[in-house]
């Protein structure tokens, strides 16, 4: 990891959100660096939704980014959706038809980004970005992080990557078990179903997915780019299960049990779904 920080292009002058370093070839995604101070998760409120569904546009645009990296910082790698958000797309039709487009485009631009993305994800990986975090090309966690899939446990179905990757990556069987009961799944035992790529001791993590970056940056391109290309056809067959889980995760958002999932999350209770 090179330690000195380079300039970064005028295209990455409009993220807020989201912490931007680039790292010679390596550009580093931080989520939550400015709620980190405050003891807080990175919460993927208006703003950071959208971003995340953008940028991997700009990353596959710039010639000299080789490889991303995508982090949390603080307490976890991400938190999952601001329930403010979560309350306006329950109650507006134009916010969730446009969180609903930024979803598609999320994991479509994701899928589709030429360069090679590394994920290290550490204590709670939940909501966008996880859907970064195990759509990454190679994705890291350490022992102790906790990643589950909450949208069972908010009142509406597993949309966002779940249909497109879990039943992929460990299995129909795990894949039904885990998002279905909305159980958590630490990073020890998602490298064992094969859900990560790797894990790795916390104090270890971060310096691990530099060394892949930098592995990834230094090989051929045209080798990498194009055998992620043709791995990630598997995930674009996929996509009519996506498209078809997204809407119903969405038909969801207007329908009754999210709001008591709202209600139990801000009241730190369990829900009582009727």
């Amino acid at each position: 990891m090179d330690a000195a920080e380079q300039t970064l292009p005028p295209r990455f002058e409009r993220y807020r959100a989201l912490t931007l370093r680039r790292h010679g070839p390596i550009l580093e995604i931080v989520m939550g660096a400015g709620q980190s101070a405050n003891g807080k998760l990175a919460t993927a409120d208006a703003s950071m939704h959208r971003e995340l569904a953008e940028i991997w546009r700009d990353i596959s645009a710039d010639s000299d980014i080789r490889v991303a990296l995508i982090r949390g910082e603080g307490k976890g790698f991400s938190a999952g959706g601001d329930l403010a958000l979560v309350e306006e797309m329950a109650s507006d039709f134009a916010t969730r038809t446009r969180v609903w487009q930024e979803a598609r485009d999320l994991v479509y631009n994701l899928v589709n980004c030429d360069k090679p993305v590394v994920s290290a994800m550490h204590g709670p990986a939940v909501g966008a970005g996880l859907v970064a975090g195990l759509l990454a090309d190679i994705s890291i966690a350490a022992r102790g992080a906790r990643i589950v899939d909450g949208h069972t446990r908010l009142g509406v179905a597993a949309g966002d990557h779940a249909a497109i990757v879990w039943p992929l990556l460990c299995g129909m069987a795990k894949a039904k078990y885990y998002l279905m009961l909305c159980e958590s799944v630490t990073g020890e035992e998602a490298e064992r179903i094969g859900l990560v790529s790797l894990v790795v001791d916390e104090d270890a993590l971060v310096a691990k997915a530099f060394e892949v970056a930098g592995r990834l940056a230094a090989g051929s391109q045209t080798a990498i780019r194009w055998t992620k290309y043709a791995l990630n056809n598997w995930l674009r067959m996929a996509g009519p299960a996506f498209d078809t889980s997204l809407a119903l995760e969405f038909m969801g958002f207007a329908g009754p049990d999210v709001h008591e999932g709202v209600a139990s999350l801000r009241q730190k209770r369990p829900p009582e779904f009727r």
